[in-house]
């Protein structure tokens, strides 16, 4: 039950961001649109508390229940360069007098060594919100045995995170040379 309201709680946040975008510039509402895409956070802090619900009523703890609390910080730390990413194309899309978002470059750069150092620092954030919030529900559950997947998950997105910051930095210690065209 719990991975069915993550999917549909990811779906939300898509239409909400989508239909506050298109309000906002296909429908000239830009108050309207603020208001939708201020509904998303709603939607995280739903998906927490029926986590919660979920595990005081009995449930044990599985890859989903963690899947929310990871789910939720990913949302608060990359929200805001997603919504971004979704305005840009918008904008292009619908409103008037905006040229094309500019295309990434794909030759190495000193630039993609801080993009990839402020991807990490994102995923920073999201894996503390993550965790806090895992440690968080684990407290409030008080079942110690039906919470023991949240640690497991803690402790490898640990090791995610660390991976990423080798992968991250590696741009930054091993600049690559720019390509030659």
């Amino acid at each position: 039950m719990i991975g069915w309201l993550i999917l549909a709680c990811e779906i939300g946040f898509w239409v909400f961001i989508l239909l506050g975008l298109f309000v906002r510039y296909k429908l000239k509402q830009p108050t309207l649109g603020a208001v939708l895409l201020l509904c998303t956070p709603i939607i995280d802090v739903l998906l927490i508390v029926f986590t919660v619900i979920d595990l005081r009523n009995g449930a044990e703890a599985n890859v989903f229940h963690s899947l929310a609390a990871v789910y939720v910080g990913a949302t608060i730390a990359f929200g805001k360069s997603m919504v971004q990413w979704a305005d840009n194309r918008f904008i292009h899309l619908f409103g008037e007098g905006f040229q094309r978002p500019a295309q990434p470059s794909r030759q190495p750069h000193p630039s993609r060594a801080k993009k990839e150092r402020l991807g990490w620092y994102r995923h920073v954030l999201a894996w503390a919100i993550g965790t806090a919030l895992l440690g968080s529900i684990i407290w409030i559950v008080d079942r110690p045995t039906a919470t023991d997947t949240m640690l497991g998950t803690a402790r490898s997105w640990t090791i995610i995170l660390l991976i990423d910051f080798i992968w991250s930095f590696s741009y930054t210690l091993w600049p690559k040379e720019k390509l030659q065209q």
